[in-house]
């Protein structure tokens, strides 16, 4: 079906006066569209979302409006989705396939984590809902998963693989109900659903992840899939390109060779789909509530009618909705005026309280230009990791004793999260770009021979390193960890290039968005874009500190995230070392997350332009600080658990007063840091000891 346009009388007159509900929200922009292909059962879901319930508020200067709309525009949303459903006597399920938490201010802010997040996020009528594995991480966020959020949902919510433990009694329990077996509102089309979690290793002790493979013997599953339903729902925090889900559908299949099955995944971070066989179908939509996915079943028999004419006649579609106002507009037929709802509304009004209350918005400086994740290759001047590797890392990884030590200092390159903007850098943001706890460790005086080794053997000997448990590709960000060939696949400039002059002549200018081609096809995407250029990056980058000008040193200070511990000593190992874990030490108090909030406001304090060189790298940045810290455990996407010690970023206290939110960046610099504004800084006080927990 050709894309429709947005540029009707009606919608015009929208695009020049649409916000979205909160405060500071890009406009919302226009694009041509692809219509929904709606069926017997239709399906909205939504996964990773990660704490971004207020939508993506610093996308400024026009890097990504299409993301305009927060949970209360989705929550209006899927209200409007489900009365169509039941005006044309159809049927739609709300799904979400986990990782809720940990990854925006929203979440992470606050003491303790989610006190305003999970309230918001409840209000979503969900149909079916499983865990993540960001769930599962502390075992205080476990703890409010089994007691808070599962009664919440009651039968909605399905755990078939995860067990939890009362730290209490000792008691173990399934997380959730195993399965769910219900019957649709409309056709009355009977579902049995699973939600699964992948063979996840990383959990809190007070959980039990139970390998998938091992779930599927049970007698309770066998017992579930000797059922006859009209359709298979699988949820599951599993990416579609993962064994885990082959293994269930293959398992399915074996005892129900006709009955049609959809599977829902997440956990990679990425819009795609892709088909088992002419009756099983999988989507994954995406990350941080920037995709709605929408799937659409046709042609579904009930069991008592021919079983192989359902089987020859059923017809999937799937569309990764944009979380955009106007899409929104679009999808329902609806306006500023008719969209909202009173639930939707409130709830926005609940996430803006919030965000005041945390503060959220508060600019600890301004970045002058982009920083990208992926968007462009690395090493590059608009590279986030080249700027942490060039200037960052050599100004904050000193440890004040050893400052005059050659080193080295690795970053596994999935502990930066997402991008840097141009425009303000706020409180939020520090949670944005790096949302987790990790230190820095070191092993001392390693000869530079060994250590010079470990960095290409990080992001290149997969094979020899996952023979001590530690696959290299849980280093790296979620979308490269499991490649589709599809999706959002890698991209190089000619490729990127090509893409451009073929929409040389579209009417009008499109913004830049996902382009996916996923096994279905190339029109997945609801909304028309030009393409973002989507590079691979390694596992881990590497800053060299305080080496002589001239030669090579001796010996290095091997400092790293202590994430990435479980992969340093093996390869130090096989570099030609001879080191354990017993040999690796604290090397500095503070988090990444602390240490880049810290360089940004040091460098706005000091007037120089926060993403280029100015202060003496290797300077020990001080500023003034409350010294609590947050005792806790952390591990992302992989099998080893560290422990850090956190130094919370709104402990930052600037030295000049942060820009108003009305005032732009430029305005701000300026005013600071003219002559008149020119009066001594308060000299911070210098810690002291050892962060301790409140």
């Amino acid at each position: 079906m050709a894309p429709s346009w947005i540029f009707g009388a009606t919608i015009a007159l929208v695009c020049r006066v649409a916000h979205g509900a909160q405060p500071g929200a890009v406009q919302p922009v226009a694009a041509p569209m692809r219509d929904l292909a709606w069926g017997q059962l239709n399906f909205l879901h939504t996964t990773d979302t990660h704490g971004w319930l207020s939508g993506h508020l610093l996308d400024a200067d026009g890097a990504r409006p299409q993301y305009s709309a927060d949970w209360g525009d989705y929550i209006s949303f899927s209200q409007h989705m489900k009365k169509r459903a039941d005006d044309t006597g159809s049927d739609l399920l709300l799904i979400d396939s986990g990782d809720r938490v940990e990854g925006n201010g929203l979440y992470d802010a606050s003491t303790p984590k989610g006190l305003f997040y999970y309230d918001a996020w409840a209000e979503h009528h969900v149909d079916l809902i499983c865990v993540g594995n960001h769930e599962l991480y502390q075992a205080s966020t476990a703890d409010y998963e089994a007691n808070t959020t599962v009664p919440k949902f009651g039968d909605k919510y399905v755990a078939s693989n995860v067990d939890y433990v009362d730290r209490a009694t000792g008691q173990r329990k399934p997380l959730a109900q195993r399965y769910r077996k219900f019957k649709t509102k409309n056709k009355g089309l009977e579902i049995l659903a699973f939600g699964f979690l992948f063979d996840f290793t990383g959990n809190a002790n007070n959980t039990v992840v139970q390998p998938v493979a091992e779930t599927i013997k049970e007698k309770w599953f066998q017992d579930a899939i000797r059922e006859k339903p009209d359709l298979f729902v699988v949820v599951g925090h599993v990416g579609l390109r993962m064994t885990e889900f082959r293994t269930i559908f293959t398992a399915l299949r074996k005892q129900n060779w006709h009955i049609p099955i959809v599977f829902f995944g997440g956990h990679a971070h990425v819009r795609d789909a892709l088909s088992y066989d002419s009756q099983a179908f999988a989507m994954a939509s995406g990350r941080y509530f920037e995709t709605v996915g929408f799937m659409s079943i046709d042609g579904i028999q009930k069991q008592s009618a021919d079983d192989v004419s359902a089987a020859a006649s059923l017809k999937f579609s799937r569309k990764y909705i944009d979380t955009n106002l106007l899409g929104m507009y679009y999808h329902t037929g609806l306006n500023q005026t008719t969209f909202p709802t009173d639930d939707g509304k409130r709830v926005s009004k609940q996430i803006a309280r919030a965000r005041k209350t945390l503060d959220l918005d508060h600019r600890y400086g301004c970045a002058p230009k982009d920083l990208w994740a992926s968007r462009v290759q690395y090493p590059n001047n608009a590279s986030i990791y080249s700027w942490i590797q060039d200037e960052v890392f050599p100004d904050v990884v000193v440890n004040t004793k050893r400052k005059d030590k050659p080193r080295l200092a690795i970053l596994n390159t999935g502990g930066i999260r997402f991008d840097i903007f141009k425009g303000p850098f706020t409180r939020d943001s520090t949670y944005i770009v790096s949302p987790f706890t990790s230190g820095f460790n070191y092993v001392p005086d390693v000869p530079y021979n060994i250590a010079s080794k470990v960095l290409t053997i990080l992001n290149g000997a997969d094979k020899i390193l996952s023979t001590h448990g530690a696959e290299t590709k849980f280093m790296a960000i979620p979308e490269v960890m499991f490649p589709s060939g599809h999706g959002q696949s890698p991209a190089d400039a000619h490729q990127v290039e090509d893409e451009r002059l073929e929409l040389r002549d579209a009417k009008p200018d499109l913004i830049r968005g996902y382009t996916t081609k996923d096994d279905i096809g190339t029109d997945g995407d609801d909304t028309v874009h030009e393409a973002i250029p989507f590079y691979n990056i390694p596992n881990c980058i590497q800053s060299e500190i305080n080496f002589p000008e001239k030669g090579d040193p001796e010996t290095v200070d091997l400092v790293y995230i202590d994430f990435i511990q479980p992969w340093i000593i093996p390869a130090l190992k096989f570099a030609g070392g001879d080191y354990t874990a017993d040999d690796a030490k604290v090397y500095m108090d503070g988090t990444l997350t602390y240490k880049l909030s810290e360089w940004i406001v040091s460098r706005a304090l000091d007037g120089a332009n926060p993403m280029s060189p100015s202060i003496q790298h290797g300077q020990n940045i001080s500023l003034a600080q409350d010294r609590r810290g947050t005792a806790r455990h952390f591990q992302d996407d992989s099998k080893a658990v560290g422990t850090a010690l956190l130094a919370q970023p709104d402990n930052l206290q600037p030295a000049a007063p942060a820009p108003s939110s009305d005032e732009s960046c430029a305005r701000w610099h300026s005013r600071i840091h003219s002559p008149a504004s020119q009066t001594p800084r308060p000299v911070p006080p210098q810690p002291s000891g050892s962060p301790s927990p409140p």
